[in-house]
Parts: C-alpha cells; sequence; structure tokens
C-alpha cells in the first residue's frame, strides 16, 4: 500500500513543484482575498515578504503590527522560494548554520530563526545589507520581534509585489 500511494503522490507533487507560484491554485484563492493595506499580501498572511522591495511586515487581523522591516533574501543561485501558504513548523532561538561559516571558519549564527520553508528557509536576525543562501535575513530586534509574534503553523507569504499587482489586476 505505502507503493502505491508513493506512485499516485509522485506526479502530483511533480506537476504541482512545476507549476509557477503565479498560477497555482493556493494563488488563485489568495488572489481573490482581500490586500492588508501597504503591502503586497492577502489578509490571511500572518507574515509577508516582498522579494521586490526587500521589506517584511507582522499581520495579525488584516493589519500591520510591525513593518515595514528591511531584509536581504537569496541571493544568485540561493533564491528565497516564492509561495503564498508557507507555514511556519519550527524555531530555534541559537540556530547556527549547517552551511555558511565565520570568517573564522565557525558555523555562522542564525539568532531567533523561524523556519517556514522547505530546505531550512528561516526568518533570521543577521546583516540585512548581505545577501543570504535564501532566508530572510534581517536586523536582530526584527528578527526577535518575528521570533516572538509567529507560532508553529501561521501563514508566511514570500511574494513579488509587482507579480501580485499583476495577478489581482492592479497597475504596477
Amino acid at each position: 500500500m505505502t507503493t502505491t500511494v508513493g506512485l499516485l503522490a509522485g506526479p502530483a507533487l511533480a506537476d504541482a513543484a512545476s507549476e509557477s507560484p503565479e498560477a497555482s491554485q493556493v494563488a488563485r484563492e489568495t488572489h481573490a482575498e482581500a490586500l492588508v493595506p501597504g503591502t503586497p499580501c492577502s489578509v490571511s498572511a500572518r507574515a509577508c515578504v516582498d522579494l521586490e522591495s526587500q521589506r517584511a511586515w507582522l499581520i495579525r487581523d488584516g493589519k500591520v503590527t510591525r513593518g515595514p522591516m528591511t531584509i536581504s533574501s537569496g541571493g544568485e543561485g540561493r533564491a528565497t522560494p516564492v509561495g503564498h501558504s508557507f507555514r511556519v513548523y519550527r524555531k530555534d532561538r541559537d540556530h547556527v548554520s549547517g552551511e555558511s561559516r565565520t570568517a573564522e571558519g565557525r558555523p555562522a549564527p542564525m539568532p531567533f530563526s523561524t523556519f517556514f520553508a522547505d530546505g531550512g528557509i528561516a526568518f533570521h536576525g543577521g546583516d540585512p545589507s548581505r545577501s543570504s543562501a535564501g532566508c530572510i535575513r534581517m536586523k536582530a530586534a526584527d528578527a526577535e520581534a518575528v521570533f516572538n509574534d509567529l507560532q508553529n503553523g501561521d501563514k508566511v507569504q514570500v511574494v513579488n509585489g509587482s507579480q501580485e499587482r499583476a495577478a489581482r489586476g492592479e497597475a504596477s
């Protein structure tokens, strides 16, 4: 039975993975929701990231509670994934990177890590003037606020603002 489930799920997952984030059923449902004023995200989000403007917001009940916050996202070859329904799945106050190192060769600190996407993608503290390895890097105070506010299961939307406006039929 496990093999059958694997065979049935495999192609469906491959199709979903190859579909453009803006063309997915989840994106269409999100685009039907109202926007949170001042953000490119819907009222169902608890956190919003706009990769184009390199800004993020915390949201509660359709209102911004913190932001815009300056962020840096993934650099060349390590892009931050776009998605409308990521979910917080783990938090680690004192996380260290498994792949990035400091100049001294130690694992790079990732304080106040709030993980929300496959591959260890998280909000975390760091220098927002440098691109990350796909994570959302932000000032320590902002990362701590995100860590303290978001809970496991909370929805995170990571979008490109102009694509969101276009999908909703709004001018850029």
